[in-house]
């Protein structure tokens, strides 16, 4: 959820400072890029280098740059550049000038300049929380829209054992990645995806299947999650990692994949069936290896169960359901037929004539045919990139 954003850390003169390095680590492993604000009394229990060396950016602590040099730091384009300002420790001194709007510093001035998200995590002493005038100053900051993250309990710098002890680094990165995934477009929202190839055995050695990679599918799994969705990723037997925070159900055969969405399809918003499914199964399976012994080996074959036809017949009302077609000749037309027969939302053609596309190759071309028949090209792209296509134009169709 954090992967690519840009946050503010704002550091006050408050003994937990020497959290916030814990914090810029923590940050940094989430693909953060941090710049980091200090007030001049947060320098006595910390030093800037200290915080320029985790954050990989000069500290910024005055208006006017070091060395006298009459240059500014400018505090209204560094506002704009964040995604988030964090403001960790804040202290009580440091709120009550957010509250009045006080400008005596460069953190108070790129503060009242912000047009991103501001969230505050206040550190003092048990009785200075509690007084009333700490407790006026949050409600003010909450109803303005900055959002406060509380305080824990635990043994302050007095000795007291109280509330108003900073909250913990890794909880306070937790509370950022929750609210900018709340923020994702399919936030609560549960999606399907299956990925790879099946395998129908013909016997314990030998399989027909086909040269799916699962890329695809993987890519979407992973994009779906950044855009907030709880995902199940059904992953043929492919050599790929599972995507963070995704999870993961290995099948082999049509028919594992066909039990799998059975027991699963109910409880999915969004179903996007990206496997290269077999659509035969070898008829009669040896429990030993079939030995060469004539020159001629005729396999009788059956059909799978058609999983996406299947679902496309039981799908709910609210349900968005996606297939993919993969065509060699008569590309549209083909795909319109599977988009009707198997009651598809939209489905996904890629051609193995289109140089780049198909299986195992990290570029795909695809058009999207929607269920009114909308077609929309697009040109060569990573599979990245087209999994980001197609999740558009699945939130653009359920808007």
């Amino acid at each position: 959820m954090l992967n690519g954003k840009k946050i503010i850390l704002a550091v006050t003169g408050s003994i937990a400072a020497y959290k916030a390095t814990f914090i810029i680590r923590e940050l940094i492993k989430s693909g953060v890029s941090v710049k980091v604000i200090m007030t001049e009394a947060s320098c006595s229990f910390i030093t800037p280098l200290t915080l320029s060396t985790l954050s990989k950016n000069p500290v910024l602590i005055d208006f006017t740059k070091e060395g006298n040099t009459g240059e500014w730091n400018n505090h209204v384009e560094l506002g704009l550049w964040a995604d988030a300002f964090l403001v960790a420790p804040a202290t009580a001194n440091t709120l009550a000038k957010m509250v009045t709007g006080h400008a005596d510093s460069f953190l108070l001035a790129t503060y009242l300049s912000a047009k991103c998200p501001v969230f505050i995590a206040p550190a003092m002493d048990l009785d200075m929380f509690k007084h009333g005038s700490t407790k006026d100053n949050l409600e003010t900051l909450s109803k303005r829209g900055d959002r406060v993250i509380f305080p824990e309990t635990g043994e302050l710098a007095s000795g007291l054992v109280g509330e108003g002890r900073l909250a913990e680094p890794e909880n306070i990165v937790a509370y950022l990645a929750q609210y900018f995934k709340a923020s994702q477009p399919l936030f609560g929202k549960k999606v399907l995806i299956s990925a790879g190839p099946t395998y129908e055995a013909i016997d314990p050695v030998r399989f027909i299947g086909n040269h799916s990679s699962g890329k695809m599918g993987f890519a979407l799994a992973e994009k779906a999650r950044a855009l907030g969705a709880d995902v199940t990723l059904i992953a043929g037997p492919v050599a790929l990692e599972t995507p963070e925070g995704v999870t993961r159900i290995n099948i082999t055969s049509a028919s594992d994949l066909y039990e799998v969405c059975k027991a699963n399809y109910k409880g999915q918003d969004i179903l996007i069936m990206a496997a290269a499914v077999a659509d035969y199964t070898p008829k009669v399976f040896s429990n030993v290896k079939i030995k060469k012994e004539n020159a001629d080996w005729t396999i009788e074959l059956e059909k799978t169960q058609d999983v996406l036809k299947w679902i496309g017949a039981n799908k709910l009302p609210e349900q968005f359901l996606v297939g993919f077609a993969l065509e060699t000749n008569n590309e549209l037309e083909n795909a319109q037929k599977k988009l009707v027969k198997k009651n598809l939302d939209f489905i996904v053609l890629n051609s193995l004539q289109n140089k780049g596309a198909g299986f195992k190759h990290d570029t795909n071309q695809i058009t999207i045919v929607t269920k009114h028949n909308k077609i929309i090209d697009f040109e060569l792209k990573s599979k990245d990139d087209v999994a980001e296509d197609i999740l558009k134009q699945i939130v653009k169709m359920n808007e």
